[in-house]
């Protein structure tokens, strides 16, 4: 696997690849990889001829700035972790990306209103500005993302559907560790029993989801969290798996999806589940 740190280096070697004919496969990262990333990866490596991941942390969408400072930063184990699944690592510095402050606006409607949206002002925009500028630069054949950030992937469908770019999105499972707990780049910031308390967010899921109908689910998770003292809980919101608005019953929608944002100490955790 080559690193690439450059814009024009990167355009020069997309270039090239699409000049001999290849598809390329594309897993934008923001480093700190496990073996969600990995699965992501593999995937790309399986489905096209040759694979870029980018590994950059992204200021932008950090509204909350100790949140970015104390985001983990391993760019050398990451490119170890990576090893031969992908071709190329594009690993730019902040200024190479935005030598000036960036200026893109993007309003992605009701999908960007609710959830991570309400509680992260900026957040979006910001997930915006990176991805359309990484797509415009890899134009990748298929881009691949992990469902843990559900939310993130409507926005994403409904920046490619504006903005007109040929990239096929594709969600990925979410990959959990042997506990349950959803793998997160955030988790290595939980001490050891932070991270076997973690686990009772998807138990506490799981287990929601035998009950019949919208109110008994909200009410037996909010107080299923609210049991752990180590929880502080953020929002749980039950919705349309395709509009992201909350459904009051599950007839409301073909798809129903549990969608749950947990603070550990200062760590802040998300997960999801399908009801239907």
């Amino acid at each position: 696997m080559l690193i690439i740190n450059t814009i024009a280096e990167l355009t020069k070697t997309v270039e090239k690849v699409k000049t001999e004919g290849k598809t390329i496969g594309f897993v934008p990262t923001m480093g700190a990889l496990h073996d969600g990333h990995l699965s992501l990866i593999k995937r790309a490596r399986q489905e096209n001829d040759v694979v870029f991941v980018s590994i950059f942390v992204n200021p932008v969408q950090f509204n909350n700035q100790d949140d970015l400072i104390k985001y983990p930063r391993t760019l050398e184990s990451d490119v170890e972790l990576i090893g031969d699944y992908a071709d190329y690592a594009f690993a730019p510095s902040v200024e190479e990306i935005f030598p000036t402050p960036p200026t893109e606006k993007y309003h992605f409607g009701p999908v960007e209103e609710v959830m991570e949206g309400a509680a992260r002002p900026g957040h979006f925009n910001g997930v915006g500005v990176i991805v359309r500028r990484l797509l415009d630069w890899v134009q990748p054949d298929k881009a691949y993302f992990g469902e843990k950030d559900y939310q993130q992937i409507a926005v994403i469908r409904e920046l490619v559907r504006q903005c007109d770019i040929k990239s096929e999105i594709v969600p990925c499972p979410i990959v959990r560790e042997p506990n349950g707990l959803a793998m997160s780049s955030r988790n290595r910031r939980l001490t050891p029993e932070q991270f076997e308390t973690s686990a009772n967010i998807y138990r506490i899921l799981v287990e929601s989801q035998q009950l019949p109908d919208v109110p008994q689910i909200k009410a037996f998770v909010e107080s299923e969290i609210a049991k752990i003292p180590a929880f502080k809980l953020d929002y749980f919101e039950i919705a349309d798996d395709k509009t992201l608005q909350t459904v009051h019953s599950l007839v409301d929608a073909d798809g129903v999806m549990g969608f749950i944002t947990v603070y550990v100490g200062e760590v802040r955790l998300i997960d999801n589940i399908r009801y239907k």
